[in-house]
């Protein structure tokens, strides 16, 4: 299973539904990401953001619909009408292509940032040591954390540890990225610098899907704003559009409060 080359869109999204327990978190959301392009999530805390991002990485199982990323079904294989759930080594090899970078770092403490970041390469075969430590230095330096390749998370401030986690994400080379709120378990003056690896990565092509609450730079990076509320997409459009000249009345009452 590889990503390749996207023909047609790299996420889609149908009528994808989702329960935890009574409550439905998603409800019947469709979308679609282009190649390239960066997509914005936004919306109050339980609109279903998160779990949407989980579901493009089949971290949640989803209850109906469906899901594609680059084409291939998400997590499933289809027969007949039936929907059955891949194998794990199946659900894993589709996880090499999408890269998720989580709220909380999620770094194995044990390890330097180094190790961190060569170690899905090596854990998966698909680099020996040697060409799995080069690209990770090359990435913790892409990331801007040259000499910091020795320390362990413990020793990193939280934007150090996050642009870690950033670098791990990307040591697979993933054709798309997920980043889960990925500045709001930081320190204010440490936001920038991860937002600043993120901007380096949109304007290299990468195809990314961002859950923030950071307005600016979803207007400044992003090529589509999803404003999501109670498991429904509201409103989506450009981001001027969305933030300066929003259609629905929800999306003017949560922006007031966040612009």
């Amino acid at each position: 299973f590889s990503l390749g080359k996207a023909a047609g869109p790299m996420v889609q999204a149908d009528k994808v539904r989702k329960h935890f327990g009574k409550t439905e978190v998603l409800k019947s959301i469709s979308l679609e990401i282009a190649p390239r392009e960066v997509a914005v999530l936004l919306g109050p805390s339980g609109s279903g953001k998160s779990t949407l991002l989980r579901c493009i990485n089949h971290l949640e199982t989803i209850d109906g619909g469906r899901l594609w990323a680059n084409g291939h079904l998400v997590g499933y294989r289809q027969s007949g009408k039936r929907m059955i759930e891949l194998k794990p080594r199946e659900i894993a090899m589709q996880r090499r292509d999408i890269g998720m970078v989580f709220q909380r770092f999620n770094l194995f403490a044990h390890m330097t940032a180094l190790e961190n970041v060569q170690h899905a390469p090596m854990l998966l075969g698909v680099k020996n040591k040697s060409d799995a430590r080069t690209s990770a230095l090359a990435l913790l330096s892409r990331v801007g954390l040259d000499g910091k390749a020795d320390n362990y998370p413990s020793q990193l401030s939280g934007g150090e540890q996050q642009r870690v986690a950033i670098a791990r994400a990307l040591a697979m080379q993933p054709k798309l990225m997920l980043f889960d709120e990925p500045t709001s378990a930081l320190d204010p003056e440490l936001v920038d610098d991860v937002l600043q690896v993120m901007r380096d990565l949109a304007s290299d092509g990468m195809t990314m899907i961002v859950v923030t609450h950071e307005v600016n730079f979803a207007k400044e990076v992003a090529d589509t704003a999803f404003f999501m509320d109670g498991g429904v997409i509201v409103e989506s459009g450009a981001p001027g559009d969305v933030f300066n000249n929003p259609r629905e009345e929800r999306t003017r009452a949560f922006l007031s409060k966040v612009l």
